[in-house]
């Protein structure tokens, strides 16, 4: 029996070996080309022979051999925003050190060592990067590690406390789900990549019959904050919009802030969201009441000391490293594709200057990150994990939904899945992986382009004061957040080409008799005005009117008098109109941009040439992707919530959900939120064919 375990670890144990033989082999060559390149560049420096090249990459292996683990512990230790800083440090104190330890003293002075350190680091990057073609052999490489080390911390743990983890081979392997949001890719958008196609591992599925692809209407407002209150938590009836003012309270919310969506996150979460039973929320807007939450806005953190997979993306030349440099890569990119869209005259196009310029290296860095944080949740053998990526929405918001960019981003989202169903064989339980979006997007000219001025700006002309209505700004910088009292002044909140108009000075929600009281001429000129395609107000003994130039449509009975001002927008607009006018805060006026029946394209009321928030186009139009062998309960996926609902029960079939939440002690929480507790799975209930196979 010893011969026969031992002739099996020969067997297989060698090929680990040549691995590792082959990774020491290429580091010390990509050492010797930078070093040499470095050398050469830094002036001063005298002419070095290869043997003193070969001493300094000796030089720099035995320091970082003796350095790294030193400082990967410093990293886990500090975690947070000190791990990024420490982290991004790594490999330039490594390089720095060995540099100043170099006998033959190439490099003087500490400014010429740091220049030194710097351009190694870099030229690294690029070359492994070239090396590898841009597969990310490397980076998959180091994410496999990660999960074997955390697999086997796991298992030394269980072995401490007595406690028996997940099997980590194949056989009996427990079941967990992977849910993967695409953020903003619109059903028709992947459908069409797909059938070009330009996506191999979700078109593999699809053409393997080992999934499906399913469409669902987001409804009002198509945000991403709505769609997650609702896949997470089962709520989207408080969610009215992207931002919003509160009346009584004088409060401006605002969803990408850490407190704000905390506050909405206490208003809708029971304690029995989606991911309740020790699932892991990875860089969502909300927790779905997840034991575990990685960069999720409502819990306003970096990941903790706990996070390995944080530290060890952070520390290695693989990891943040390659990415800063990835992402200078995209900058650069991104200025050219700017520039190919003002010299072929594109239209509709905004200006891809300013903000955006970090926002698409920022989120190509944080989907490495988010990769990471996944490996090393799935090697711990969390059941349920729920990760947004957001690369195409950011694309798509400047470029446009279906432009070359935007595509490209969604193929490297393709890429990015064909990464993570690579991993499963690595992970503690058998994943099965759901791709899911939160919304579409629509393309259009914005409305200050289309019009010439802001809706800001006509709000303020129509309502007499003859200059800009307030803007965000001042509602946030005044006293406690809030507008003076009495002041009868329309504020103007707008997400995408969803426009909500509040007079603060008036409490509750308004009807059209008291706002043309306030503003004779407010209500008419919106009307007049060629880019309101809709305006939802309060009529007295009626409740909410749909209004349009040519006639009006009443929500609560479905009467329409003149033209149907619904008729472009869909046929399930009176729904959607009718249950966002039920929401808590709404404004006092709702307005949707026109929609060009030629092309159905919207005019964003922001300077984004690719919206999502309102009605019109493919903004409400998301997707699902889903094991074939899993029974819908509705093939009409109507809502978010609808969205919960089967997610639920999928979860309820696999055993990865139970009945009440009970405390298991299997897994760490890195932040837990107020009444959350870890619940034990219970036995999987039906046998649902893996994704991969």
């Amino acid at each position: 029996m010893l011969r026969a375990g031992l002739a099996e670890r020969l067997r297989t144990g060698w090929r680990p070996a040549v691995a590792r033989g082959r990774a020491l082999l290429r580091s010390a060559v990509t050492t010797f080309l930078v070093l040499s390149l470095t050398l050469w560049l830094m002036p001063g420096v005298q002419a070095t022979d290869v043997v003193d090249t070969l001493w300094l990459v000796l030089l720099v292996a035995a320091v970082g051999a003796l350095l790294r683990p030193l400082l990967l512990a410093g990293v886990r230790a500090v975690g947070g925003l000190g791990a990024m800083l420490l982290g991004a440090s790594i490999q330039l104190i490594v390089m720095a050190v060995a540099l100043r330890l170099d006998p033959a003293d190439h490099i003087t002075g500490i400014r010429a060592t740091a220049v030194a350190a710097a351009l190694a680091v870099v030229f690294a990057a690029l070359l492994n990067w070239f090396a590898d073609a841009g597969t990310d052999a490397s980076f998959v490489a180091e994410l496999r590690r990660l999960m074997t080390r955390t697999r086997r911390s796991r298992t030394r743990r269980a072995a401490r406390t007595n406690h028996t983890p997940a099997a980590p081979g194949p056989p009996g392997r427990q079941t967990g789900v992977l849910i993967v949001q695409l953020d903003g890719v619109a059903a028709p958008v992947l459908d069409w990549a797909v059938r070009a196609g330009n996506l191999p591992t979700i078109g593999g599925w699809l053409r393997a019959g080992s999934h499906a692809l399913r469409g669902w209407h987001t409804g009002l407002p198509s945000t991403t904050p709505a769609a997650q209150a609702g896949i997470l938590h089962g709520v989207t009836s408080r969610v009215p919009a992207f931002r919003w003012y509160e009346k009584d309270t004088g409060r401006l919310i605002v969803t990408r802030v850490p407190r704000d969506a905390a506050e909405i996150e206490r208003r809708i979460s029971d304690g029995n969201g989606l991911l309740r039973d020790r699932g892991v929320s990875i860089s969502n807007a909300f927790t779905g009441d997840a034991p575990t939450n990685l960069l999720t806005v409502s819990r306003a953190g970096f990941p903790g000391r706990s996070a390995r997979g944080w530290a060890v993306f952070m520390a290695s030349p693989f990891g943040f490293t390659r990415a800063i440099v990835l992402g200078l890569a995209e900058v650069l990119t991104e200025l050219h594709q700017a520039r190919l869209q003002r010299r072929r005259d594109v239209q509709p196009r905004v200006s891809r200057l300013g903000a955006f310029l970090a926002l698409r290296p920022a989120a190509m860095l944080l989907r490495d990150v988010n990769v990471s944080l996944i490996a090393e949740q799935m090697a711990k053998g969390a059941p349920v994990i729920f990760c947004d990526l957001v690369d195409y929405d950011e694309v798509a918001h400047h470029a446009g939904p279906a432009r070359p960019e935007a595509l490209k981003a969604l193929e490297n989202l393709d890429h990015t899945l064909g990464i993570l169903h690579r991993l499963v064989a690595e992970a503690a339980r058998d994943y099965h992986l759901v791709v899911l979006s939160d919304h579409g997007q629509s393309l259009g000219a914005t409305f200050r382009h289309r019009h010439g001025e802001t809706l800001e700006h006509l709000i303020g002309r129509l309502a007499g004061g003859g200059n800009d209505s307030r803007p965000d700004a001042a509602v946030i910088d005044g006293p406690n957040g809030s507008t003076p009292a009495g002041e009868l002044t329309p504020l103007v909140l707008v997400s995408g080409n969803l426009a909500m108009v509040y007079l603060t000075g008036l409490p509750g929600k308004l009807t059209r008799a008291q706002i043309d009281a306030a503003h004779p001429d407010l209500v008419a000129g919106l009307l007049a005005h060629p880019g309101i395609g809709l305006l939802v107000v309060d009529e007295d003994g009626i409740g909410p009117v749909a209004y349009g130039r040519h006639g009006h449509h009443m929500l609560g009975d479905g009467t329409v008098v003149g033209k149907d001002p619904l008729a472009a927008y869909g046929s399930r607009a009176r729904t959607d109109l009718r249950r966002h006018q039920q929401i808590d805060h709404v404004g006092d006026l709702v307005l949707i941009s026109a929609v060009d029946p030629a092309t159905d394209e919207v005019a964003a009321f922001e300077e984004l040439v690719g919206s999502h928030g309102g009605l019109g186009g493919w903004q409400t139009e998301a997707m699902l992707i889903h094991p074939a062998g899993w029974r819908l309960n509705n093939a009409d996926l109507d809502g978010p919530d609808a969205v919960h609902r089967q997610l639920v029960v999928w979860l309820e079939h696999l055993g990865l959900r139970s009945l009440s939440p009970t405390i298991t002690a299997d897994q760490e929480p890195d932040h837990a939120p107020n009444g959350a507790v870890k619940a034990t799975t219970g036995p999987e209930s039906i046998n649902v064919a893996h994704p991969t196979r």
